[in-house]
């Protein structure tokens, strides 16, 4: 990827992320403390700080119409440090993390069948 619009112009994979965030590590010579443990207590954190940006704000709307765009953009940066240490957290784990979402979306349509869910089509 070598601009913005290039990105527009494609979807950006799970697996693109995974070997950005390998490159991105081995590059700083941080490879060595990327253990799981780490990994997760590092998202802990990340998750953490997410929760702060909400954390006053009380029920917020969805797509955030009162939102300011300095707001939006740091919500986008949370966002990301937290998908990006859940991409690496899998990583080091050997988990394919897209495979294993599909399947726990395959599990929980098989735990709550549509059609004996409250927002059934058929009510």
């Amino acid at each position: 990827m070598t601009g913005s619009s290039e990105r527009e112009e494609s979807a950006v994979t799970l697996d693109l992320l995974k070997k950005k965030m390998a490159e991105f590590a081995r590059e700083r010579d941080w490879e060595r403390f990327h253990s799981p443990r780490n990994l997760l207590l590092a998202l802990v954190g990340e998750v953490g700080e997410l929760s702060e940006i909400f954390q006053w704000k009380g029920e917020v709307p969805k797509g955030l119409p009162d939102w300011e765009d300095a707001e939006r953009v740091h919500l986008g940066e949370e966002l990301s440090d937290v998908l990006l240490y859940l991409v690496r957290l899998a990583d080091i784990c050997g988990i394919d993390l897209g495979a294993a979402a599909l399947r726990k979306v395959e599990l929980n349509a098989l735990k709550y069948p549509a059609r004996l869910s409250k927002s059934s089509s058929d009510d």
